[in-house]
Formats: structure tokens, C-alpha cells, sequence
């Protein structure tokens, strides 16, 4: 068993990736509460616009960031196209079939980087991890890290605080609740709809170009990291954006701590898996034994 001073590192690196599991999951609890799509496709999108971004850099010749807003704005266009174009056609369909057609997004995706990109290594060093790291404590922290832990938990309090104290806000949460009876109310669904898919593409995006520096550049690792933000979504039952940010933070750090362990480290991405079963086989309990106590009071 490793030493605490070994495990210390992996905990820097565990909270980085949990920040931005939590962004990811925001992004797909927000638009599954707005449209009932779960994004499969969360992950290739994220992972092509980072592609994208490197291409621009190493081989246009292109400015960092300009780079960079490339890759946000990629996945926001692409996830705003599908959901305008495919999002009113699977509206009235079940949740699996919505979730299956974003699973086809994401395997042509893939498809094509592998294609364009073939499988050569490649990397992304973003200007916040290139500047000196600063320490804390016993352990040495860059500026990336920072920002992956510190987006999570702003861009989660921000999401709550915008769906309930603004106007959008409050018609996403009613398309929640019910469709139909939100656009008799004059609601425009279209429109919110597309606000929804439009938020989750900027999140997609920001998730890949963080990710693609913290873990690396590579299209199918990063297209199958969608499954830890499934995870946290999953634990928050795909309802709340807190319980969304401590699943993501959890994921990520229970991730990394089994990696310096060796009987463990080839296992640690059954992590995501573990946790959310757990978790809702807790929540579960917790809910029968609610209703069995209700059913008694009566």
C-alpha cells in the first residue's frame, strides 16, 4: 500500500477530473431535465473540438486561443444542429431510443477522428499548465488543475442559480415537469430547447479542451470519459445539479487514488460503475424503506 505522501498527487489530480466530471454532468442533467435526451455524444464532441483546436495550433499556424474558441464553439454548433434538427423528431420518443441516437452521433464522431487523425499520439498543453506550478504543502499544483476544480463548482452554482431566478430558467424547469402543458402556457419550446442543447455544447467543448490536458489527447479515451459524467449524473439521479458536483468530485478522486495501488490500478475504471451502483442501490433503500413506513402510518 502506498505511503500518504504517495497518494497526495493523485488527489490534485482526482479533484481536476472531478471538476470536470461535474462540468460534464451538469451539462447532460440540464438538458435531459429540459428535452428527457440523455447526450451520449458528450464526450466525441468534446474530444473532436480539442482535435480541432490542436490541428489549428500545430499545423495552421493558429494563436492559442483563437484555438480554443474553436473548440467551444464547435461543440456548441454541433450539439445546437443536432438538437434543432433531430430534437422535435425524438421528442415524443422513449428516453432509450433519444439516448441511442446520440450514441450513433458519437460513434460517427469517432469514426471520423479516427479517420482524420489516425491513432498517432498527440497533446494539448494548454498556457495555464505550461506557467509554473505553485505548492501546496507537499504538493505541486498547476494553474489547468485549478481552473478544472474551480469551473466545476462555479458553473454548477451558476446553473442553479439561473434555473431559479430567471425567466429561461424557469421554462426549462416546467419543460421539466410537463411538456405539453408548458406550451399551452405559451411557452416557446423550440426556443428553450435549443437554449438547453446550446448550453450543454459549450460545456462539451470547455470539458474537452480541459480533459485533453489533463488526461490527453487521445479520441476514444476521451470520446469514453462521457461514462464518469454519466456516473455523477447517475448518483444525482439526474435531477440535481449539487449532488451532480460531490458524485463528480468523488468519481474523479476515487479514480485516481486507486491508480498508485497495484492490485487495484488496472481495475480503477470500474470506478464510475461501482459508485454509481452503490449509490442507487442506497437510494433505493432509502426510498422503499420511506414508503414502507408511509404504508404502515396509513
Amino acid at each position: 500500500m502506498p505511503s500518504w505522501d504517495e497518494f497526495q498527487p493523485f488527489i490534485v489530480t482526482g479533484l481536476a477530473l472531478g471538476g470536470v466530471y461535474a462540468l460534464s454532468g451538469v451539462g447532460m442533467v440540464v438538458l435531459y431535465q429540459t428535452t428527457g435526451v440523455l447526450n451520449l455524444a458528450f464526450g466525441a464532441v468534446g474530444a473532436m473540438g480539442a482535435l480541432i483546436s490542436w490541428q489549428l495550433i500545430n499545423e495552421a499556424g493558429w494563436p492559442d486561443w483563437p484555438a480554443y474558441l474553436v473548440c467551444i464553439g464547435f461543440g456548441a454548433v454541433v450539439t445546437l444542429v443536432y438538437g434543432v434538427v433531430f430534437g422535435p423528431p425524438l421528442a415524443g420518443r422513449d428516453p432509450l431510443i433519444k439516448a441511442t441516437a446520440t450514441l450513433g452521433l458519437a460513434l460517427i464522431l469517432l469514426g471520423a477522428m479516427s479517420w482524420i487523425w489516425s491513432d498517432k499520439a498527440r497533446s494539448l498543453d494548454l498556457p495555464t499548465t505550461q506557467e509554473e506550478a505553485f505548492e501546496v504543502g507537499t504538493i505541486f499544483v498547476n494553474w489547468t488543475q485549478v481552473i478544472a476544480l474551480a469551473l466545476g463548482v462555479v458553473v454548477t452554482a451558476w446553473t442553479t442559480a439561473f434555473l431559479r431566478f430567471t425567466k429561461l430558467g424557469a421554462a426549462m424547469r416546467a419543460l421539466a415537469t410537463d411538456r405539453e402543458i408548458t406550451a399551452t402556457l405559451g411557452v416557446p419550446v423550440r426556443r428553450v430547447e435549443a437554449s438547453a442543447w446550446l448550453v450543454s455544447g459549450l460545456l462539451s467543448g470547455v470539458s474537452g479542451l480541459l480533459l485533453s490536458n489533463l488526461v490527453g489527447l487521445d479520441a476514444t479515451t476521451l470520446t469514453f470519459l462521457v461514462i464518469s459524467s454519466l456516473a455523477a449524473a447517475l448518483i444525482a439521479r439526474l435531477r440535481s445539479l449539487g449532488v451532480t458536483l460531490l458524485a463528480g468530485l468523488a468519481v474523479g478522486v476515487v479514480n485516481a487514488l486507486a491508480t498508485p495501488i497495484n492490485s487495484i490500478s488496472e481495475y480503477r475504471d470500474m470506478a464510475p460503475f461501482v459508485l454509481a451502483t452503490i449509490a442507487l442501490l442506497w437510494l433505493s433503500r432509502r426510498r422503499e424503506i420511506s414508503f414502507a413506513r408511509a404504508g404502515g402510518s396509513l
